[in-house]
């Protein structure tokens, strides 16, 4: 099943990847990986505590938000539109490696499970 979802994921990414690359916003190529990247950002929030940074990363994490993001900028905006998609993009990236949306009681607790340092301790 772990195959089957992270096929889908990759899938996801695929098509996120191909949507930027035919959308009307262009940019030099450089700058695309460092979007791709801005999401974990938002890791910031656990300087704060650990309930702070599960909310900013799942906010910046969730594809609901991506989605929101996408049909928003196809009426209002096309700088929207892109951020949504990146965001989409980015969740099935972190997907497919294992990083999935976080519990408020520690980084590493995912709803896929736990992750890093953390993955060898029972789940509570």
């Amino acid at each position: 099943m772990k195959t089957l979802l992270q096929l889908e994921e990759a899938a996801q990414l695929a098509f996120a990847i191909w949507v930027l690359h035919y959308q009307p916003v262009h940019f030099v190529w450089w700058v695309w990986p460092l979007l791709f990247l801005a999401p974990d950002i938002s890791m910031v929030g656990y300087l704060i505590n650990s309930r702070v940074g599960a909310a900013l990363y799942n906010l910046a994490h969730h594809k609901a938000v991506a989605l929101v993001l996408i049909v928003i900028g196809l009426k209002l905006s096309a700088g929207l539109f892109v951020a949504g998609v990146i965001l989409y993009g980015h969740s099935s990236m972190d997907r497919i490696m294992g990083y999935g949306l976080k519990y408020n009681d520690a980084f590493g607790h995912t709803h896929l499970g736990m992750i890093g340092k953390d993955r060898n301790e029972p789940m509570t």
